[in-house]
């Protein structure tokens, strides 16, 4: 090169500098919001019929909502050990809850640790022990966790914090992210919130909220189960299997109390929350004891009295959320930060009669899931409805692209960042795999594996036990999943086809039970 092209070469240098360092972007921080056993019928950017949230809506208003958001185990721990390996239940080994996780095993924490990020898990945990060195920075519940003045697992040791756990758990979120976090590296913050469990307890300043409101009830809540055998025999019954005394907080002598779970937190709670508790909870007692209520009338007043303490735990996660994202605003957060609030899986509000989850079934398969983008990606969609099928096997990987980093072929999921941006992937799958594990167990629900097609239809194969029996549902015509049409003649074609897609999908998936 000649000397005067060097010299007309030079003062470029340090503006391809500039430039290239203008064009590096920063790596995004996560924060992943997750309840437990919160409904997708109980967020009002889904269903307007009970609840406003505000706070949750929000985040889809300025980001995207998943219409076709499923799970793969509809159960607490499992779910939580498909979230943090991106694979099915029979891979990772935690197939049910009496299961322990193996934390020697690779996780999307330990991915996201090695490629520079810091990575923190809060609120519950539910794998058994407590979290790995996946984790900088862990405060975590034992087991189900309590809602007044809860226990804390922390490195440091145990540790009983008074409050309410939502409050609580988002108040350690937002220290975390003010004083523990170094600010200049890359996050991933888990927050977990025990709420809505069972047995829906709801904070102080709530516990008249809802008294007013006469829900409606379910057009399916006196469901007799025909030709749907595993229904017959499960145990998650409002009217028959959900206890006055611990799930309704009916706590007096002259009422049996099977589990004891209502008078086990009232004995938690401190003189000022106990006075709210009993100035709002003693007359209706009361009142019920008075009018010996029998028959239907007695199932529709547990259903009315589920609602009500189940909307009370899920108005504090809206109003907690509104808190953390106020936060994330003021402190300019929210410039490069993915905000994900979703559910462990979904739940019953009376549909079939029922409460808890478990089951195949749409109430229960399906969750919420909304994401907000950084303000940095501005291309991102703002307010979309996205309608391709996501599972929460799909979290894992997503978090690894949005981060930047190599995704293993381990993985089962499929990373949805491509549709966080607004993309429409021509070859997205068409199908999700399912299966249950827990039985003997908690509710008396069979063992079961199924497929859940895009085109909305669901084939399920009951296999535990003395039970071998299939069900076919055709949501376009039955979206209650009233009616069992296997072995119909005019769905002949339909099962045969979904039969095949069901073996495609356990040779994928490599599952053999």
């Amino acid at each position: 090169m000649k000397p005067q092209q060097l010299t007309l070469l030079l003062p470029l240098i340090p503006a391809a500098i500039s430039c290239g360092a203008q064009e590096m972007p920063k790596p995004v921080n996560i924060i992943y919001i997750m309840t437990d056993d919160h409904s997708y019928q109980t967020v009002s950017a889904y269903d307007t019929r009970y609840i406003k949230t505000p706070n949750i809506d929000r985040i889809a208003a300025q980001g995207v909502l998943f219409e076709n958001s499923f799970v793969a185990n509809s159960i607490s721990g499992p779910s939580r050990a498909c979230l943090l390996t991106g694979k099915h239940s029979h891979i990772n080994g935690f197939t049910d809850n009496t299961k322990r996780f193996d934390t020697t095993q690779m996780t999307v924490a330990r991915l996201l640790k090695e490629g520079g990020y810091q990575t923190a898990m809060i609120g519950k945990w539910h794998l058994g022990g407590h979290p790995s060195t996946d984790f900088d920075y862990w405060r975590v519940v034992p087991g189900q966790g309590n809602y007044y003045n809860p226990d804390f697992i922390t490195p440091e040791g145990n540790i009983v914090v008074e409050g309410y756990a939502t409050d609580i758990i988002t108040d350690m979120g937002i220290d975390y992210l003010s004083s523990v976090r170094d600010k200049e590296k890359p996050f991933m913050l888990f927050l977990h919130h025990k709420a809505p469990h069972r047995n829906w307890m709801g904070n102080t300043p709530d516990l008249d909220a809802f008294e007013d409101v006469t829900f409606p009830i379910p057009d399916n809540y006196y469901d007799d189960y025909r030709g749907r055998e595993a229904a017959q025999v499960n145990e998650m019954s409002i009217i028959k299997d959900m206890v006055v005394a611990s799930d309704l907080k009916m706590v007096h002598e002259q009422i049996p109390d099977k589990y004891g779970s209502a008078r086990s937190e009232i004995r938690r709670m401190n003189p000022a929350q106990r006075a709210a508790w009993e100035a709002q909870y003693n007359p209706i007692t009361e009142k019920f004891l008075k009018d010996n209520l029998q028959g239907n009338e007695l199932a529709e007043w547990k259903f009315q009295r589920y609602m009500r303490d189940y909307l009370k735990c899920i108005k504090s996660v809206d109003d907690n959320i509104g808190r953390l994202m106020a936060y994330l605003e003021r402190e300019g957060l929210l410039e490069n930060t993915l905000v994900i609030y979703t559910s462990d899986q979904g739940f019953y509000m009376g549909e079939h009669g029922w409460f808890d989850k478990r089951f195949i079934y749409e109430e229960s398969l399906r969750t919420p899931l909304v994401a907000r983008m950084p303000n940095s990606m501005k291309d991102a969609p703002r307010g979309v409805k996205v309608s391709e099928m996501v599972q929460n096997i799909d979290h894992a990987p997503m978090f690894l692209a949005m981060a930047g980093l190599e995704i293993p072929a381990e993985i089962q999921g499929v990373s949805y960042k491509s549709l966080l941006e607004g993309k429409h992937p021509a070859n997205w799958r068409k199908s999700i795999y399912y299966h249950y594990y827990e039985h003997p167990g908690e509710h008396n629900v069979h063992r079961h594996y199924g497929v859940r097609s895009a085109d909305n239809f669901t084939l399920v194969h009951f296999y535990s036990g003395t039970m071998d029996t299939w069900e076919l549902y055709d949501m376009n015509k039955d979206k209650a999943q009233m009616h069992n049409v296997y072995g119909k003649p005019e769905y002949a074609a339909k099962q045969a086809e979904l039969h095949a897609e069901l073996d495609r999908l356990r040779e994928q998936y490599k599952a053999t039970e």
